[in-house]
């Protein structure tokens, strides 16, 4: 498995990651595609394509924050799930990034939530606030419910949260 940062908007692969994006995020979980473009210009964020057999299977969006990674957006492509090779992609970040935070829709909300909890939490992460609410995408975007996971303890979940909101919503 390969992991390249996409450094440019106009790099071939940009178009099937939005595409795929757009259709597996909610519209409220997820920027316009020129506010996504607009990610390949920011210093603390990484677009990285997710490579297996030379095929381009998924993505990853994260923010290198202050003393944590925050992975926005971590997708496989629909047709290469349930391969293992979302695992695979945590135990990536795992050995490059000590410190990981997410957000993810509650468990409770439907059965796609519940697996998603379940593949995080079989991966090492931990709830760490079931009362967070991820800010507004945009105008006419909602703030939505959603829970924080983590690989480790944060020492002051407001702080982390504060940066979050400062940085990745701002």
């Amino acid at each position: 498995m390969e992991f390249l940062q996409i450094t440019a908007p106009d790099d071939y692969r940009v178009q099937q990651i939005y595409n795929s994006y757009s259709t597996s995020f909610p519209e409220e979980e997820r920027r316009d595609y020129y506010k996504f473009l607009q990610l390949f210009g920011h210093p603390k964020v990484k677009v990285i394509s997710v490579l297996h057999d030379s095929e381009n299977i998924g993505y990853l969006i994260i923010w290198e924050l202050n003393n944590f990674v925050f992975v926005e957006h971590f997708e496989v492509f629909s047709e290469f799930r349930n391969q293992k090779l979302g695992s695979h992609i945590t135990n990536y970040l795992f050995t490059n990034y000590p410190r990981i935070i997410l957000e993810i829709e509650p468990e409770h909300l439907n059965e796609d939530a519940k697996r998603r909890f379940s593949f995080y939490q079989r991966n090492g992460f931990n709830l760490i606030d079931d009362t967070y609410v991820q800010p507004s995408y945009g105008e006419g975007k909602k703030s939505l419910p959603m829970w924080l996971l983590a690989n480790y303890s944060p020492e002051n979940l407001k702080d982390v949260k504060d940066e979050i909101y400062d940085i990745v919503y701002h």
